[in-house]
């Protein structure tokens, strides 16, 4: 089978190259960027920038899911070694969310870069409205070129609400961003056979094409002392990111320019990703079921033909009940079926807008929404 020919590239289907990425979405776990007794590794930081400055420079996207905040914080708080208590690591949070802040803010401002911080829990994710206001926020500060450092909240994230491991967060937020390459930067070179530490046989793969059974099986779970995510976390991330279109990547990140060395050729694992971010989105759209329906003026059905997004003055009648964020049917006048989308308002606030021009929502409503009730990127035509 060829995505099981360890250390051999997979013949039916090409690595991805990092030079080729849009939006590009980079994991840091914590053992490589905080030291138990000398703090954040400074040095290693400074690297890093360089290489995110480079991929900015190329013209990508760059968003970064960081660990690191616990680390941090307990070193700061002279917390004991050892398993924190639920309390404990939301206070070390609390205090190393600032210092990874002002770190990344300090080395990507020489390269003329911003940089936004982005605190998140599971809920966001499973609750369509705030992902939603997610995606938004992630997209207006990569429109306007700021790099958002994404972590999770630990300061209010309880045990039902968590991610866990910032393997899977930052698998769902590069599908949330529609972005085309993840890289787990990690205290291992790739996906193996058996876990290395503890099978000196266990072959290392340089590419996955498909994530079958028998690839799960191999899994191990080894843990470092900083980090939470194992093996197992990371191939339930790469399954998550293949399936949103994008590709990812496992490698040792504990070198300097790391994204550099893995252009140059150094040891990894590619789980390659079949179809772009957008068509597995609009895929997804489009196996939902509509909760209500739009239905538009000719204007409107020529707009969206053309590539443009859904605004109210389009729309001649809103059915059915819906929330913001769910599924509705668009059809054109005559009753024809032209697609699917996410709607942006609930179906009360859309039967108001509807037939308004953007700018008078704001008076309609009462507060200034967003401009288009279904976004070109959230519907299938």
């Amino acid at each position: 089978m060829a995505a099981l020919n360890p250390q051999t590239p997979n013949k039916a289907a090409a690595a991805p190259e990092l030079r080729d990425s849009r939006r590009l979405v980079i994991k840091i776990g914590s053992a490589l960027l905080v030291d138990r007794k000398a703090g954040l590794k400074q040095g290693w930081l400074s690297a890093l920038a360089m290489d995110v400055a480079e991929a900015k420079v190329r013209g990508a996207d760059v968003v970064i899911v960081s660990s690191g905040s616990i680390a941090l914080g307990r070193k700061v708080l002279g917390l004991p070694e050892g398993t924190l208590t639920l309390e404990q690591s939301q206070a070390a949070a609390a205090v190393g969310q600032i210092r990874l802040a002002r770190a990344y803010e300090e080395v990507l401002a020489p390269h003329g870069i911003t940089t936004a911080q982005v605190l998140v829990t599971l809920e966001d994710t499973e609750d369509r409205r705030r992902y939603l206001n997610s995606r938004a926020t992630m997209e207006t500060l990569l429109g306007l070129g700021v790099v958002p450092i994404v972590n999770e909240n630990d300061t209010v994230a309880t045990d039902e609400i968590r991610f866990g491991d910032n393997d899977r967060l930052a698998a769902q937020i590069a599908v949330t961003v529609g972005a085309d390459q993840l890289i787990l930067l990690s205290d291992v070179d790739g996906f193996y056979s058996a876990n290395p530490k503890e099978d000196p046989t266990a072959q290392r793969f340089d590419l996955v094409e498909t994530i079958t059974p028998e690839i799960e099986a191999m899994a191990g779970d080894p843990i470092s002392g900083l980090s939470k995510g194992g093996m197992k976390t990371k191939l339930m991330a790469a399954k998550t990111a293949v399936a949103g279109g994008c590709a990812m990547a496992i490698m040792e990140g504990s070198i300097l320019r790391p994204l550099k060395a893995l252009e140059n050729g150094a040891a990894r694992t590619w789980f390659v990703a079949h179809g772009d971010p957008q068509l597995a989105r609009k895929r997804w759209i489009n196996a939902m079921k509509p909760k209500g329906e739009l239905v538009l003026d000719a204007g409107a059905v020529s707009a969206l033909k053309a590539g443009k997004s859904l605004l109210p003055a389009g729309v001649t009648r809103v059915g059915g009940s819906f929330g913001r964020g769910e599924p509705v049917a668009i059809l054109a006048p005559d009753g024809t079926v032209l697609g699917k989308g996410l709607v942006r308002y609930t179906s009360a606030e859309a039967k108001a807008i509807a037939g308004h021009r953007s700018g008078d929502i704001a008076a309609i409503l009462g507060y200034q929404g967003r401009a288009a009730l279904i976004h070109r990127d959230d519907m299938v035509i």
